[in-house]
């Protein structure tokens, strides 16, 4: 693969400012949409008319053969947004992906299998990273110096350096950054999580998380040649070189640490994010973590079976759940959260709903999910709710609204499942500075806070 220089969108594209006061302007008036994104009575050809391109938020997406295809498809739908290019490193997926969202919005977007180079266009606003974990924070800090808004998939790091990183490259860079943790926009879920706040259930103490799933073996992987269809080079990126194998892509990586972060990052993410919102924590004073690979003896490296907790204080703590090979549910659920108060209790389902009980296990309060979510659909659990989260983050580029899922909390967030992972791979405990999240007296877990990259790939501010 010809070399492309890592730095080419550093000092940002000749108009982007420019760019980005005309979008602030001109959309300040779009009007409100529906959930899903289309007003009832028109088509999104049909908005196209009615919106001008020139108005609209530009967006690449990155990685599309899962979730990112699903992001795009909703991207796609929304009215005062065009999708201008599609970058993979699998042609099969970017083709897909186009035909759908050329389907869905009657504009045909590029194909760029190299974001870079999509980055380097001027009059794209805004890229969406839905790219496997390890290239989460590189690719968005590249964006950020390029000149464009980033909306991220969770976990926004593989480590916690590079969650740093990525802090003080929206500092810098002063872009707007949308973690995906969705579940900060959808209305219910954030009523629910405003009644802990506001004492509906007194002071609350305690919250429990959780994610139960089904996960089959990844076997052991062979040795193969690259598919004709996959840029291997370009899937790696910033991580070290390793032998092309026949189980790796393109969900399987999660379980490995080359790649990947784990259940507790890949799921545990959305609940602790949920858990540390109601209890007001930012870092804790000590995290504990058991577990391991347990189900299967395969290539998984992660633990399929995993228990984490954080004391913040003396006053507040909390806990998550991981079973990605038994689905046996948790307070009738497959994920959610339940915060623990001097008065009661709150419970956070799988969708867009909570309960509310007293001391006495009374359901005093339900508030019913109006949208079908499938919270083990890997791909799509909710898009229309999804929809108000990337409207949100269009409201932050257009308008200079905070965001609901802003990268400083969402790097917090998933300093605590990393810091989950470090202390069980490293002894199970850990000391924090409650300052600044810092691990504390333990060179063997400090390790853990930084990876090596294959050489060229390190990311900068």
């Amino acid at each position: 693969m010809q070399h492309i220089d890592k730095n080419s969108a550093d000092h940002g594209a000749p108009g982007a400012d420019s760019r980005r006061d005309f979008i602030k302007k001109t959309l300040a008036g779009t009007a409100l949409l529906s959930f899903g994104g289309i007003l009832p009575g028109f088509s999104p050809k049909s908005y196209a008319k009615i919106i001008g391109a020139n108005e609209k938020v530009r967006v690449g997406v990155m990685g599309v053969n899962s979730r990112g295809f699903a992001l795009a498809s909703n991207y796609a739908l929304q009215p005062n947004c065009e999708v201008v290019y599609i970058s993979d490193v699998d042609s099969r997926a970017a083709a897909k992906c186009i035909a759908k969202v050329e389907e869905l919005s009657g504009s045909k977007p590029k194909n760029q299998p190299d974001f870079r180079k999509a980055l380097e266009d001027k009059n794209m606003d805004a890229l969406v990273v839905a790219a496997p974990d390890h290239w989460h924070a590189p690719a968005a800090i590249l964006a950020s110096k390029a000149g464009k808004h980033v909306y991220l998939e969770k976990p926004c790091s593989h480590n916690p350096n590079e969650g740093e990183l990525l802090v003080a490259a929206s500092k810098k860079y002063k872009n707007v950054i949308q973690m995906g943790n969705q579940r900060r926009s959808w209305p219910n879920v954030a009523a629910g999580v405003k009644e802990v706040i506001n004492g509906t259930i007194g002071r609350p103490y305690f919250a429990k998380g959780w994610y139960t799933n089904n996960r089959a073996s990844i076997g052991i992987g062979k040795e193969v040649a690259v598919p004709t269809w996959l840029d291997y080079e370009l899937w790696q990126g910033p991580a070290p070189r390793t032998a092309y194998k026949d189980n790796l892509v393109h969900y399987n990586w999660h379980w490995l640490w080359n790649w990947g972060t784990g259940e507790a990052l890949n799921n545990g993410t959305h609940m602790v994010d949920l858990m540390r919102w109601g209890l007001g924590v930012e870092y804790p004073t000590h995290v504990t973590s058991s577990g391991g690979r347990y189900r299967y003896k395969d290539d998984w490296q992660t633990p399929d079976t995993q228990v984490i907790s954080w004391d913040f204080g003396n006053d507040k703590g909390m806990t998550w759940e991981g079973r990605s090979c038994n689905g046996r549910t948790i307070e009738g659920a497959s994920v959610g959260v339940v915060f623990y108060g001097e008065t009661g209790s709150i419970q956070i389902e799988p969708g867009n709903s909570y309960k509310v009980y007293d001391l006495e296990n009374k359901l005093v309060k339900d508030v019913k999910n109006d949208y079908k979510i499938d919270p083990r659909n890997k791909m799509d659990p909710s898009q229309a709710l999804d929809a108000i989260h990337i409207q949100n983050f269009f409201d932050g580029i257009k308008k200079g609204t905070t965001v609901n899922a802003e990268i400083v909390g969402g790097h917090q967030s998933t300093l605590l499942c990393q810091l989950g992972n470090i202390a069980v791979r490293s002894g199970g405990s850990l000391e924090i500075d409650p300052k600044n999240g810092h691990i504390k007296n333990n060179k063997e877990a400090e390790k853990l806070w930084k990876r090596e990259y294959a050489k060229g790939w390190e990311p900068t501010v």
